[in-house]
Parts: structure tokens; sequence; C-alpha cells
């Protein structure tokens, strides 16, 4: 399958906001003497392409959509008094049009569809409502005076008022979206019996901080993306990482983006394309990111001989460490500090679903070989031992019950949470950037 690729043009993007406010802001700032404040990235969703019928899983979303309103509601990390969105058609092969855009708080009681009353905003392009995406391109709107706290939920709705295939998703977004019919963007509230749980080419969502903050980004696979966890909850270990530096420190403002991808793998594609490939677009490309944890690996030593790609060869342990050290030595050349994660316990994953065959003693032994090099190579920053918090003291390969979604590969609530407790705040962060590669 071939995909278009739009990384350059996304990069060009979101590049092209900072060079745009540098002159006013930067006179602004010599006028009061206060920092200059920026756009930074608060959250994201990395996009996926729609794969073929026949794969392990469905997609679980429409094929098209027509003359309907899709209305997402996600949570910021960090906040600020403007906002733009950025939409993606990075998987399309055909113009993608949007008729219309709003941004509005979402309300955190009653209906989930529903909003604010005055907080609904029209989102324009270049000074219009109705925006015309190419194939393989993102947009991003004009700034929009919407004061956001930290944390806050926002509805983000679109209106596609022609025949749109839906090319470019995000598949686990752990989180009702609502479609209906006509134009209902600036509507109270969307009653509909039409939802999915996927993101629909809604792909980041900026705001206007201050000069100091910064962004961490989590670049994963399902276990970052939340699989596991409880829905419309924000109880990825991403989410409870944002809430822990709020409360550490309400003055800072660091953001955490999520970059994971529920399938993903760091050699292969399939559901997203491989992290050697998306790691610039996903996060090296976000605005303020200076940290990445890395959190990937699973997928590419259990997907061999089973259900997902039963005729591919295993994965030998030295391939997965030489694309790792890829990923470090292009994180150091953008002064940007990389943190690895340890691959968590997976004996016995899948093993009461239709997906058979991931787990295998000869795989555990690649992921433990590999989680020793995380742990002693020194190449990384820092190092997070999601292992050792999240595993059964009297059963390693396993997770401790209390931690485990039930299906043996993926945490749930409580085990999230003890992953983003298990990080030290102080390494991961560290000092601001490296100054060079190799640095720690």
């Amino acid at each position: 399958m071939r995909f278009p690729m739009s990384y350059p043009k996304f990069a060009a993007a979101l590049t092209l906001l900072s060079f745009l406010t540098i002159p006013a802001t930067t006179t602004q700032a010599a006028e009061t003497g206060r920092a200059a404040p920026h756009w930074s990235a608060s959250w994201t969703a990395s996009p996926q392409p729609a794969w073929e019928d026949g794969f392990a899983l469905p997609t679980n979303i429409p094929a098209t959509l027509s003359n309907q309103t899709v209305r997402q509601i996600v949570r910021l990390s960090i906040g600020g008094k403007r906002a733009r969105v950025v939409l993606s058609n990075e998987y399309g092969t055909t113009p993608l049009t949007i008729g219309a855009a709003h941004i509005a708080r979402a309300a955190l009681s009653g209906n989930g569809s529903e909003i604010v009353a005055g907080s609904d905003r029209v989102l324009t392009f270049g000074g219009h409502s109705e925006v015309t995406i190419a194939p393989g391109a993102p947009v991003v709107s004009d700034p929009i005076d919407l004061a956001l706290a930290p944390l806050a939920q926002v509805a983000v709705s679109i209106f596609l008022p022609q025949t749109t295939p839906l090319a470019t998703f995000h598949w686990d977004g752990k989180q009702t979206a609502y479609i209906a019919p006509g134009n209902l963007t600036a509507a109270p509230l969307i009653k509909t019996d039409q939802t999915v749980e996927a993101r629909v080419f809604l792909s980041t969502i900026l705001v206007e901080a201050p000069a100091a903050s910064r962004v961490v980004a989590a670049f994963g696979d399902s276990i970052t993306d939340g699989a596991g966890s409880t829905s419309n909850s924000n109880r990825r270990w991403p989410d409870l990482l944002a809430q822990r530096l709020l409360k550490a420190d309400s003055r800072q403002q660091i953001g955490v983006i999520n970059a994971g991808i529920s399938g993903a793998r760091v050699l292969s594609d399939k559901m997203g394309v491989n992290a050697l490939a998306r790691f610039d677009r996903d996060v090296l490309n976000q605005p303020d990111v200076d940290t990445v944890i890395l959190l990937m690996g699973i997928n590419d030593i259990g997907w061999p001989s089973s259900s997902f790609t039963p005729d591919d060869p295993a994965l030998p342990a030295d391939r997965l460490i030489a694309a790792y050290r890829q990923l470090i030595a292009r994180a150091h050349l953008r002064h940007v500090r990389i943190v690895g994660a340890t691959l968590t316990p997976f004996e016995g994953a899948l093993e009461n679903t239709d997906l058979k065959s991931y787990y295998s003693e000869a795989k555990d032994q690649t992921r433990q070989t590999v989680n020793q090099w995380i742990r002693s190579s020194g190449e990384f920053d820092a190092v997070i031992d999601f292992d050792a918090a999240v595993r059964d003291p009297r059963h390693p390969r396993r997770f401790l019950p209390a931690y485990d979604s039930g299906d043996h590969l993926h945490p749930g609530d409580r085990g999230y949470r003890a992953m983003a407790d298990a990080i030290d705040l102080a390494a991961l962060l560290g000092s601001r950037r490296p100054a060079r590669v190799g640095t720690k």
C-alpha cells in the first residue's frame, strides 16, 4: 500500500507558526519586559491510514461521511489564552473539504457532546470558514481567542459537506465522537445514536503558552494510546503524567502529548507507519517538544507468527536496538532529550481472544534482552522502568493482576496509574536540552 507522505509539509506548516509570531511578540516583550508567549502543542492524536478489510482488527469507522458533523472531545495538557487546531488529510488521495469548524469548551457534566454556553468559536483558515485540504497535507487554523485552563476539555466540531472517505483517522481514541446529519458545528448539544471512538481528521491542538513552556511527547503503541483504560476518562499514562506535572508545580507549563498508535511498530507499517518514518511528524516537529519518552517494540516482538502477521519471521533484538539508536541520534540532532522505557510483561497476551500466538518464551527472551540494553547501555538520556513498575514479583513475565486489563498485554486503569507514578520527574525533565549527541 502506498501512502502520501507529508512530513516536510507538516514541519513547514508548524515551523511557519513560530516565524509568523516572532516580530509582533518580540516587540510586545520588549515593551512590557515580559517573556513573549508562543505556540505549544497541548494535545495530539497521531494520524493513521484506514487499513484494508480482512486485517485482524476492524477499523470500526464508517467508510465515508456526507453532509454530516463530527464533534470530538479532547483534554488538553497545558492551557493558554488562544488556540489553533490542526486538521490532517495525511492519507487522503483526494482533496478534503471542511465546510465549517468550531471549537468550544466541553461541558463537564450532562451529555458528552454538550458545550459550555458562550464558549463556542468559529475556526477560520486564512480568514475563511471553509477550507479544502490537499491530499497528504495538514491545515492549521487561524488563532482564536479562547481562554483554556490546563487540563481543560474542548470540543472540536467539523462539518463535512461532501461525500468524504475516512482515509485519515486515529483508531483508538478512547473518547466518544458524535456524528449527526447537517451542519451542527455550533449546536449546544448534538443528540445522535451514531458514535465512534476514533479521531477523525483531528490531529493537533496548539495553545499560545508562556515562553518558558515545554512539551513532553509520549511516543509509543497501544500501551501509550491507552488500550485497556476506561473510555471517556483520560486514564492513559500520559494523561496521568500531565496531571502529576501540574500538581508538582502549577506555575510550570509542561505539556504532555500522546503520540501513541495502537498496533504501532518501530520497524514495520500496518496500523500506522513505522516509528522511524513518523518520528519527525508526530514528535520532533511538534512545537515546543524538548523531551520524548520512547515505549515501543512489543508489537515488533509479538506480531511475528501471530494472527497479525503469521508469515513474518521472528525479530532479533539487535534490529530493534539498532532502530532505537537511530531514534536517539535523530532526537539529539534536534536537541531533544530522549528517555527510554522498558517493555512491559506480556505472558499470556491475548490468549482468550481470537488473536493467537502473540506470546512465546522465545519472544519474551527477546523482550528481556531489549530491556537489559535499555537499562544498562547508557545511550538514553534517562530510563523509566515500566516493566518493574507493573510486573508481578512472583511471576515477573506477567502483569501484577491488579494492574492487568484482563488481556495480559495492556494495563488497566490502576496499571496506567502505576506507570505514571513510576516516572521520576526530575530524571524525566533533566537539563533543558542535551547540548550534543551523546550528552546524558
